[in-house]
């Protein structure tokens, strides 16, 4: 249909927005169009488009099946994917499994049936194309960015996210991930397959074949997979094993004599492609639009290679998104790339150099204009902030085009050539600026310093006019710049001289013409060829024709009644003069009319002349005109352009249509006829392309019927989404349209809807970009959703509601009535008398009001009230009151219905103080109603009443506000601030923010309740930090508990050195500190049995001599490293801290007690021992080492119990606690000896059972004694030792007590058992939940004894009774030191010292005597019974 065209460009920041199939067909995604194209080694041609996408094309992709190659298959950001037939340009069939914008589809290589594509949300979806199925997977919840499916293995599918993680997931289970490739940490761009199906061809070196450890890669099913990163590295990855094998850092090329530009790094997108055939070799994108080929086998700089470095210019200039190779039939392989600088090039991977070109357009195209000088030479003016220059003719290269866009920063919405200099272009922009180019230079434009305020629609070159043409002859210029732009003004710009200012020709044509009324806004001009007349466009419809140079008016054309969009003369070159005088014009009415202006031109007139009639009249299209041109090689031929979508070839004279072009996709906006070619024209529109076609070669004659085009009648009425493009091409969304003022006959209505209807992007080529838009714009295309009726409704302006809807309404009514009106309102104004029943501002007058005088416009006023309180509109209400004068009656009525606002409020203090007041008053009630506190409080301070202001932010608990109300303008010794400070630390407090709290109450002076609410987090930096908080505001007592809190939890976790240093910093505290050094020396001695998880600890804890005991090691440190020693005084004096420590308590022990806590208990008796030592109390002393030791005992940790009792007592003897110090302990109180005898039994004891296991044969016997307590085995000349020790342990008294002790426990439980047996008798039978097991053992037994009498169970109570009584009383009458000092079990060393005696003569005869006979009468329970026969028999 066409010849050449330039196609709209592909869209950005898409990871498949490309493909080109082995028939050399390229595809690519622009906007919601999928464009094809023709592509070889020498050239390219668009062959075709496929159209039916709603939303942006997202990612595109051919089957590549032999067969099938002409299938595609592309998705959009509306969810779709379509599935189309590229040789008919046909939609075969729409799926819609994805919910939300998809961002990648790939055709298998594999499977010619299979598709896969991934949505935003995460959402995988494969689609069987064969039977139209689909299946769903949700591998990972992230954002999709790109996908590829293996070209060897039919279900594997890599994914990659937009958070840098890589998924390889089995499509044929239901997608389950088979591995998770980790190591990017930003956006996958994009994901290429390796084209050999194993893993062996990147080894070639050495050094990478042990990276993998020494494993033949070639044992493992693989394949190779390359990934590109917004982190700027290009991976390799093994996917047999799942992990990176080669990391590859993008290299940063620098242009020659160009600075660093910091944000170039920023903006990277990197597309990798693997292509077929080149299993060591894969092409990269690089950060300035750069192509890299890299060689996988080697390292270094010399692993890559740049394309296109044979000449200069060959590379893309911004960032490539997207690259697909073909394999040509002669064996030729091409690489397509798309890329930010909207050039599409073709590369020839042999030699890495450039192909050809072809250049795409990233806007609207507004305006095209050939060279009048430079034949062929076609300039474009692009809503993509550039200007191109295409050289139509070259022979070498089709697509010869420069792009210019250097000052522009806007779109070019009017261009015209200089009509004698060549090279010289004007151009005009959006933002209202005027330039001129030099395209045959690399020179900025000259920029006008005359700026338009609204977008520049036409630009002519015609004379000067004055003042301009009265320069010198030297200085005068041949032709002057004109401009006309959307507020309506033609301004004339000196070329030479554009810093000057532009001169506005309406007062020229006011002056000349004698014009005292308002001259029409401007729409358009055209100067005719020969300069002696210029046609003038206004946005009434009229044209008026003024003569050059004074522009005084020949005639006004006032043909069309709506704006006029285009104007143009007919050449001058033609055979008949009489045609150089034909006017073309075309508005928005559709209609081109040609008037024949030769009489009024050639014989001008003294008065100007109105034309009413056209020469000839062109109908046929339904849509407005937007753009014309004469055929400069035919007489009266004329081309037009329409927002039907169609240009027209018109025979002027015949008024006939010769030939209707229909090749684009939306209204067109421009066109011009080719200077060498009469059958060429050239046209570009709305759908981002340009295009060339014949107009022999047109099926169509006349434009179609009745086609309004639904979408841009819809365009109409509504804005277009502001983002909708802008995630294709990259814009930041366009300048709201003039800033919501309604239409006025100051815009060019033809084209001013196609600046504000656009949806394109600002300049592609400027040297710094924001980052910030390049990385919204891959998502901001999904921000709009097109069927979302709500959102288009947002997007409209919203329409004020009137002040004065009832006299508005008036002026709605028939247009004989409205002119009525007029006479009505000119009867009033010019006669005394007033009409018959007009009475001005009531009943059918009240629209007159507003006419008439101010009585007239109360009356009007009070009638719109009334209509406003019957539609509750108040707010206007008030306003009426207010433009009347009634302040204060205004203000009354907005506090009755609680519409009182800041305007209200700001103008209240001219009614007076006490109304202000009021007001006030009444607008904080109705803020507080809205829960606008601030805004409230901030209104009383207004009128001085602070505390109010106080109490209203304290009542909504808004105290930060109070407390800083109240220290701005308060005293700091007002008491409502410490009253805010405490209510806040009240609410803190039970919210849990503790800090938060402290610092209220510190505030407030309550130092003490500060620590308390710190503390009470309960962990050590709370206990810590209110420990300081306490004892700096001097609350000594609760600094010193809070302090021991902290260093009990301290200790607790062995942190020794925190506790120390939590303690040190109050003196009173020192007996603690001496607490926690003999635990911590204690559990440093302890190691061998104590497990440790020490987290620090002092140097003073090292092991020193090993025969030094732990008493003179605690002495020896208290006296290093605090000071305390026989001889200290003052508080550091013994008797001191040994009363200070009396009150610590120490609880009973249990077999539930931590081993650890257990420690610190032990540990507190050891301290006090020493301080009784330092005070000579060697009663004291064995009573303190004797609970040191029992604490351990009865804890239930006899192996730690026995350790101490080593390092206590070296050598075994109780009485000698010291060798360093020669302490010999001498006891004269009873219960002294009591305890020296039990501390001195358990030694025994210790050394007994030693023996005994160090003889024994059975070593397992031991149960986890430490081997250090098993070392030192007795001999046998100990004999005489082990009968002193035995002698102690065998004590008749202990052992009779001990008897009574195990009978009255035994029958304390048969008393038990035989009371819950009881309880249950009486309670019936047991519930079936309950278990027969939770009684004890010995029910059985005496419920089986319990049948002999009648009452069994009295008399076993009874009798069990009584034993109970007997063995009581017994226990009573024994001394008091054998209860409270016990030896170790009696009945038990009997036994070993038996034992011993058959295995060795170290027990004499009578120690073996006394051992059975104790046995006989003290070992009643069956168990020793048993044990005792091989010994008593």
């Amino acid at each position: 249909m066409h010849e050449r065209s330039l196609p709209a460009s592909p869209n950005w920041y898409c990871s498949r927005c490309s493909d080109v199939n082995s028939n050399g067909l390229l595809g690519f995604g622009a906007k919601n169009v999928i464009y094809l194209c023709d592509v070889s080694a020498s050239s390219c041609r668009v062959s075709g488009e496929l159209v039916g996408h709603k939303g942006l094309v997202s990612s595109f992709s051919f089957c590549q099946h032999a067969g099938q190659s002409h299938i595609c298959v592309s998705s959009s950001n509306d969810g779709s994917v379509l599935f189309w037939d590229s040789d008919n340009k046909a939609l075969i069939r729409e799926d819609a499994a994805h919910q939300s914008p998809v961002s990648a589809v790939h055709w298998s290589p594999v499977d010619k049936n299979l598709v896969v594509s991934g949505d935003e949300k995460g959402i995988v979806v494969c689609h069987w194309y064969h039977t139209g199925d689909t299946a769903s997977f949700f591998p990972e919840p992230r954002t999709i960015f790109c996908l590829t499916c293996s070209p060897h293995t039919w279900s594997s599918v890599a994914v990659g996210y937009k958070d840098g993680m890589i998924v390889l997931i089995d499509v044929s289970k239901k997608g389950e991930v088979m591995h998770r490739l980790r190591g990017h940490d930003d956006e996958i761009h994009s994901l290429a397959w390796s084209p050999l199906a194993n893993e062996d061809t990147l080894y070639s070196r050495a050094e990478d074949y042990e990276a993998t450890n020494g494993v033949p890669t070639g044992e493992e099913k693989g394949c190779y997979l390359a990934s590109g990163s917004k982190d700027q590295t290009v991976r390799i990855w093994s996917t047999a094993k799942g992990k990176g094998v080669i990391t590859m850092k993008l290299p940063y090329l620098k242009k020659r004599g160009s600075a660093v530009d910091p944000t170039v790094k920023e903006r990277l997108w990197l597309n990798v492609h693997w292509p077929k055939g080149r299993a060591t070799q894969l092409v990269s994108s690089c950060f300035s639009g750069e192509l890299v080929m890299w060689d996988l086998t080697k390292t270094g700089k010399q692993r890559w290679t740049l394309f296109g470095t044979s000449s200069e210019g060959q590379n893309h200039s911004r960032i490539v998104f997207n690259m697909s190779s073909v394999q040509l039939q002669d064996d030729r392989e091409l690489l397509i790339s798309t890329s930010m600088d909207r050039e599409i090039k073709c590369w020839d991977l042999a030699s890495l150099d450039c192909c050809w070109t072809l250049p795409s357009l990233g806007g609207f195209v507004y305006a095209l204009t050939f060279s009048p000088v430079g034949a062929g030479c076609l300039a474009l003016g692009v809503g993509d902030n550039m200007i191109r220059v295409w050289n139509t003719l070259t022979t070498q290269n089709q697509y010869d085009t420069r792009s210019f866009w250097q000052g522009i920063k806007s779109k070019v919405t009017a261009l015209a050539w200089h009509p004698k200099r060549e090279g010289s272009l004007s151009f005009g922009t959006d933002d209202g600026k005027v330039g001129i180019y030099d395209v045959f230079s690399n020179k900025p434009p000259q920029i006008s310093s005359s700026y338009h305020r609204k977008t520049v629609y036409t630009l002519a070159w015609g004379p000067p006019v004055p003042p301009m043409s009265f320069g010198a002859a030297g200085g005068k210029v041949a032709y002057s710049l004109y401009s006309c732009a959307g507020e309506g003004v033609i301004l004339q710009h000196d070329p030479s001289k554009l810093s000057g200012e532009a001169s506005d020709i309406d007062r020229l044509i006011r002056d000349t013409n004698n014009i005292k009324h308002k001259l029409s806004p401007h729409t358009d001009l055209s100067w005719k060829p020969d300069g002696k007349v210029v046609a003038i466009g206004n946005e009434d419809g009229c044209i008026d024709v003024y003569e050059a140079p004074s522009l005084r008016l020949l005639c006004s054309i006032q043909q069309h009644h709506k704006i006029i969009n285009a104007l143009r003369w007919h050449h001058d070159h033609s055979s008949s003069p009489e045609l150089h005088c034909l006017l073309a014009s075309g508005s928005s009415n559709a209609i081109v009319y040609v008037h024949n202006l030769c009489s009024v031109i050639e014989n001008p007139p003294e008065s100007p002349v109105v034309l009413t009639e056209p020469h000839r009249r062109l109908c046929g299209h339904t849509g407005k005109i937007t753009g014309m041109a004469w055929s400069p090689h035919h007489d009266a031929r004329l081309v037009t352009v329409s927002y039907d979508g169609t240009a027209q070839v018109w025979d002027v004279l015949q008024e006939a249509a010769v030939s209707n072009y229909r090749g684009h996709n939306g209204y067109l906006l421009c066109v011009d006829w080719s200077p060498v070619d009469p059958d060429l024209i050239w046209t570009g529109g709305k759908d981002f392309t340009l295009q060339e076609w014949r107009v022999s070669k047109q099926e169509f004659t006349k434009p179609p019927k009745g086609k309004k085009m639904v979408d841009l009648k819809e365009k109409k009425h509504q804005k277009k989404k502001s983002n909708k493009a802008a995630g294709a091409t990259g814009a930041p969304p366009p300048l709201p349209e003039m800033n919501g003022e309604p239409v006025t006959g100051r815009e060019k209505a033809a084209m001013r809807q196609e600046v504000e209807d656009e949806d394109e992007v600002s300049s592609t080529n400027s040297s710094v970009h924001p980052p910030a838009n390049l990385e919204t714009q891959r998502k901001s295309s999904t921000a709009v959703k097109s069927k979302d009726k709500p959102d288009l409704n947002l997007l409209k302006r919203k329409k004020p509601r009137s002040m004065l809807p009832v006299s508005t309404s008036m002026d709605h009514r028939p247009k004989e009535e409205l002119l009525q009106d007029c006479i009505t309102l000119a009867s009033v104004k010019h006669s005394s008398a007033l009409p018959a029943g007009c009475v001005p501002g009531q009943g059918e007058h009240i629209h007159l009001g507003l006419f008439s005088d101010r009585q007239a416009l109360y009356r009007m006023f009070e009638a719109e009230e009334e209509g406003h309180v019957e539609a509750s509109h108040f707010d206007s209400v008030v306003y009426l009151r207010l433009w009347s004068g009634d302040l204060e009656g205004a203000l009354q009525l907005a506090t009755e219905k609680g519409e009182l606002n800041d305007h209200l409020l700001s103008i209240a203090p001219m009614a007076g103080f006490e109304v202000w007041s009021r007001t006030v008053e009444a607008f904080v009630k109705q803020l507080c109603l809205q829960e606008q506190y601030l805004k409230a409080a901030s209104h009383l301070l207004s009128i001085n009443k602070l505390y109010d202001a106080v109490h209203l932010l304290r009542s909504h608990k808004l105290y930060r506000e109070a407390i800083a109300l109240v220290k701005a303008r308060l005293p700091a010794d007002e008491p409502v601030l410490k009253e805010l400070y405490t209510c806040w630390a009240s609410v803190l407090e039970k919210d849990g923010h503790f800090s938060a709290a402290a610092k209220c109450y510190i505030a407030a002076g309550a130092s003490f309740d500060a620590a308390k609410v710190v503390a009470r987090k309960n962990d050590i930096s709370s206990l810590r930090t209110a420990a300081s908080l306490a004892r700096i505001s001097g609350e000594v007592v609760l600094a010193q508990s809070l302090a021991l809190r902290c260093a009990k939890d301290l200790s607790a976790a062995q942190d020794w050195v925190g506790a120390q240093e939590v303690l040190s910093s109050q003196d009173s505290l020192l007996v603690h500190r001496l607490h926690l050094c003999v635990a911590e020396l204690l559990s440093a001695m302890l190691t061998g049995v104590v497990p440790q998880s020490c987290v620090s600890s002092h140097r003073w804890t090292s092991v020193g001599e090993r025969d030094i005991g732990i008493l003179d090691r605690v002495r020896d440190v208290w006296d290093e490293q605090f000071g305390v020693s026989q001889t200290s005084s003052g508080h550091r004096s013994a008797g001191v801290l040994l009363q200070e420590l009396k009150s610590v308590e120490s609880p009973a022990a249990t077999a539930n007690v931590p081993l650890r806590q257990v420690l610190l208990y032990s540990s507190l008796h050891l301290t006090r021992s020493v301080l009784n030592w330092l005070l000579d109390d060697d009663g004291q002393l064995i009573k303190e080492l004797w609970q040191t030791v029992a604490w351990f005992r009865d804890a239930g940790h006899f192996c730690v119990s026995a350790e101490l009792c080593r390092l206590l007592f070296p050598d075994g003897d109780v009485s000698v606690c010291s060798r360093k110090r020669a302490k010999t302990l001498h006891h004269t109180e009873e219960t002294a000896k009591s305890a020296a005898d039990s501390l001195q039994a358990f030694v025994h004891h210790h050394r007994l059972l030693e023996c005994w296991w160090s003889r024994s044969d059975n070593q397992e016997v031991q149960n986890g004694v430490s081997s250090s307590a098993a070392d030192s085995s007795p001999g046998d000349e100990v004999k005489d030792k082990l009968d002193s020790d035995a002698s102690l342990l065998l004590s008749e008294p202990h052992a009779a007590c001990q008897a009574m002790q195990k009978s009255v426990k035994e029958i304390q439980e048969r008393l038990a058992a035989m009371v819950l047996q009881h309880g249950r008798a009486q309670g019936g039978q047991l519930d079936g939940g309950e278990k027969q097991a939770d009684a004890p053992a010995q029910l059985t037994t005496i419920q089986g004894t319990s049948d002999a009498g009648q009452r069994p169970d009295e008399e076993t109570l009874l009798s069990l009774s009584t034993k109970m009584s007997e063995y009581q009383k017994q226990l009573a009458d024994l001394p008091e030191t054998i209860k409270m000092y016990p030896h170790p079990d009696v009945v038990e060393c009997c036994l070993v010292l038996l034992h011993l005696s058959k295995s060795s003569a170290s027990v004499s005869t009578s120690l073996e005597h006394k051992a059975k006979d104790l046995l006989r009468r003290y070992g009643t329970s069956p168990s020793v019974l048993k044990a005792s026969q091989r010994f008593l028999t």
